[in-house]
């Protein structure tokens, strides 16, 4: 991954947020967060170094599955990857996130060398 790109954590979880941030800075990446979808959609129209977006899909107000059709639908952001990481590990819902869009699926706990190994796939 090129280092100079951020990875966007969009979480309404602030401990996920800082425990997916540790992990990942640990590795060399660098991150930025938002609490809510509202929010992690406003950072990314505000910045420009974001490389790919870490949904989760389980938020309050408006989900994942909402925010990545926000995305996919703005011409600005439609080809920033996005990987999905939702707790809800129910058969089918890997083909549900990749189908409203993301590029990549995750569950929770999530399991870091995954994790990294599909941020490595995705993001020049």
């Amino acid at each position: 991954m090129n280092n100079e790109r951020e990875i966007l954590i969009i979480d309404d979880d602030s401990r996920n947020i800082f425990a997916l941030s540790a992990v990942l800075k640990s590795k060399k990446f660098r991150c930025v967060s938002a609490i809510s979808a509202h929010q992690g959609l406003k950072m990314l129209s505000e910045n420009k170094n974001v490389g790919i977006v870490l949904m989760d899909m389980m938020m309050p107000e408006m989900d994942g599955y909402e925010a990545i059709e926000k995305m996919k639908n703005d011409t600005d952001l439609k080809d920033i990857p996005i990987i999905a990481i939702t707790a809800q590990a129910m058969t089918g819902d890997r083909e549900k996130c990749i189908e409203a869009g993301a590029d990549g699926y995750i569950s929770k706990p999530v399991d870091v060398d995954e994790l990294v190994l599909l941020l490595n796939q995705l993001i020049d």
